[in-house]
């Protein structure tokens, strides 16, 4: 019996050396390999024009992996594959180039939007780009149009006879501003088709909250006078003081004139506007100048680099924005980077440009910033001051505004980065994750099962990837796995596959998942998310167990990860999860609906859908006790025409005869 599990010992052994062997082998031959494609591609790029222009670097099967823009290609080019000392982020991406196409550009300037222009087109794994959807809101007034009225608008466009305040900051209070200054002075609130089709003045005049123009109840004159006061409001802190003179003046006529209901109403809307006009104006940082500026600063951490803009309209603090990378992901210097970065948010962001542009950038950095944002549309006769002396106490609090957020976010571990990188060290990944992609199953009795994609990159939702899937009703009702093996079946024969798959569940779901994945020949992680009580069920066993903690679910590990032990992965993970299942169940319910509603009401040829709904809510009945009623008593039932009571009729007794 020794000898015999001394031999198992031994063959053991054996095999694990033979193992070693084959994969030392292997890793020798992929090294060969990526050597001699390096050489390859190192002759090919001292081929290359002296030339300023933009590169795309290739993967495998041909997809841009990264697009870089050059003053000199030949220079740029080559240093990926010489001896040359190169960053961790760069040698990654090196090690997965196969190719490179270069395009020629006029100038440097011009290759910083055309750079810009093929990020957007290929979206490659390894550039910066630039997440900002939001859009700022405006107040716009259409002179061109009889008696204008105020609109509140995100993407305004620049023409002749329109005139814009803004922007102002996401998540103020512009629009309900924008509605009292209207009713306060009676503007008119309705579109330009209402206006013109009208011929009785509408509820609003009667509440004395428009002056009816529709009507001619005021004159151009008389209406112009109190627009000109509206849009005061918004230019500047002294009109906007006169134009609160004007409606409290107006307030105390009306408690003169013992119309204490319009004085009352009056005065709550000059408490709304005078508190805007404090937190807008006299708070704000006041400049010696009426311009409009856009101030950026930055500041490089020793993990991440945070950009902050700030809005300086009409010599007032409106707003900023901040944006934050991690500092590995940079693969060129940090200015140059940045530019490209802004060269993405004006191309991206509808905004109406400022009059300059504020930065830290050195004389010949900001005129070829310049350069570059001139060939953006809108942005022609904006002047970028580079380190101006004029406004040095504003791009020094600009720069303490990116530092000190940064601070803030990595001291409460806000940050994606912080929770990307301690999923990378979990599963031991080479690169950080960018794209998780997270599957939740809807099912209920085994009725209408439905799953959702969830989509996050870099730590938000991208909902423009967020996707259903109807799955198979299956004999033996709720199968979580089957489904879910079903729903990876279809998502694997599909292109542009994530980092790392999330599933909501435990490890019975990842490894029915992880199957899949070695069935198709796919090496990406799966991770399983759920609370601590479902890690239990699945034979888990842990010290302080708290049913309400999330466990990260990781093949190969002895114990599910505590996510609270780094909040960042967590709320990522965590709000994932959450969205599928709104997602699943938002599907779910709507096919179980329909399921449910389109019974026998929906095969009746002849019936349009308002009949058919008609029917579904006024009907109290089974089929069978329908089916003894007759078509006058159909008709009264259902108040339907007796064409369609007869339809109705004979659909009911089609199966006796």
């Amino acid at each position: 019996m020794a000898l015999i599990g001394q031999n198992l010992l031994e063959s053991t052994l054996s095999d694990s050396k033979t193992k070693n062997i084959v994969a030392n082998q292997d890793e020798k031959v992929k090294k060969s390999s990526l050597d001699q494609r390096i050489i390859v591609l190192l002759d090919k790029a001292k081929t290359l024009p002296k030339h300023a222009g933009c590169y795309l670097m290739q993967g495998k099967n041909g997809e841009v992996l990264y697009v870089g823009k050059a003053k000199n290609l030949k220079a740029r080019v080559t240093s990926y594959f010489n001896n040359s000392a190169k960053t961790p982020k760069t040698q990654i991406l090196v090690g997965h180039i196969h190719d490179f196409e270069f395009i020629l550009t006029n100038s440097e300037a011009e290759s910083y939007v055309l750079e810009n222009n093929l990020i957007k087109e290929h979206k490659p794994k390894y550039n910066i780009r630039l997440k900002d959807d939001k859009s700022y809101p405006y107040i716009q007034v259409n002179f061109n149009e009889s008696f204008p009225r105020l609109e509140y608008v995100r993407r305004p466009k620049l023409k002749k006879g329109v005139e814009l305040f803004g922007p102002y900051p996401s998540g103020s209070n512009i629009s309900q501003i924008m509605k009292v200054i209207t009713k306060a002075l009676k503007l008119r609130d309705c579109s330009l088709h209402e206006f013109n089709t009208r011929t009785v003045a509408c509820i609003l005049y009667q509440m004395h909250q428009c002056s009816a123009p529709c009507v001619g109840t005021i004159n151009e004159e008389e209406y112009s006078h109190v627009l000109t006061l509206a849009c005061n409001f918004f230019r500047s802190e002294k009109k906007a003081k006169a134009t609160l003179e004007y409606l409290t003046q107006q307030m105390m006529d009306y408690a003169e004139n013992e119309k204490f209901e319009q004085a009352a109403l009056l005065r709550d809307y000059i408490e709304t506007l005078d508190e805007f006009c404090q937190n807008s104006y006299q708070q704000n940082v006041e400049l010696q100048h009426n311009k409009d500026l856009d101030v950026i600063g930055y500041y490089v951490g020793s993990e991440e680099l945070d950009i902050s803009i700030y809005m300086v309209r009409n010599g007032h603090l409106l707003g900023h924005k901040n944006f934050n990378f991690l500092k590995d992901d940079f693969l060129d210097n940090y200015e140059v980077e940045i530019k490209q970065i802004l060269i993405q948010y004006y191309s991206q962001t509808e905004m109406i440009p400022p009059d300059e542009i504020v930065t830290s950038f050195k004389k010949m950095d900001s005129e070829l910033f310049e350069q570059a944002l001139k060939n953006i549309a809108n942005y022609e006769k904006v002047k970028i001051r580079g380190n101006p002396r004029k406004y040095q106490q504003l791009l020094q609090m600009t720069n303490k505004h990116a530092q000190e957020t940064q601070r803030v976010r990595i001291e409460n571990q806000d940050s994606v980065y912080i929770g990307l990188n301690k999923l990378k060290s979990l599963l031991n990944l080479k690169d950080r994750p960018k794209v998780l992609e997270c599957y939740d199953i809807a099912i209920w009795q085994g009725k209408s099962p439905t799953a959702s994609q969830i989509v996050f990159e870099e730590g938000k939702a991208d909902k423009t990837r967020y996707r259903y899937y109807h799955l198979k009703e299956l004999p033996e009702g709720n199968n979580d796995f089957a489904m879910m093996r079903e729903v990876f079946e279809r998502r694997l024969k599909k292109d542009n596959l994530p980092d790392v798959f999330v599933v909501d569940g435990g490890i019975q779901q990842v490894n029915t998942v992880s199957k899949v994945l070695e069935e198709f020949n796919i090496a990406i992680p799966v991770v399983g998310i759920a609370k601590a009580r479902e890690i239990a069920k699945a034979g888990f066993r842990s010290q302080n167990l708290k049913h309400s903690d999330e466990r990260l679910v990781i093949p190969g590990r002895s114990n599910p990860y505590i996510l609270n032990k780094c909040p960042s992965l967590m709320k990522i993970l965590v709000y994932m999860r959450d969205e599928a299942h709104r997602f699943s169940r938002k599907l779910h319910h709507k096919a179980e609906k329909e399921r449910v509603l389109t019974s026998w009401v929906d095969s009746i040829k002849g019936f349009n859908k308002n009949i058919k709904q008609k029917i579904l809510q006024k009907n109290t009945y089974s089929l069978e006790e329908l089916k003894l009623k007759s078509k006058h008593e159909l008709r009264e039932l259902f108040d339907l025409e007796i064409k369609h009571a007869s339809i109705l009729f004979e659909h009911l007794h089609a199966e006796e005869n």
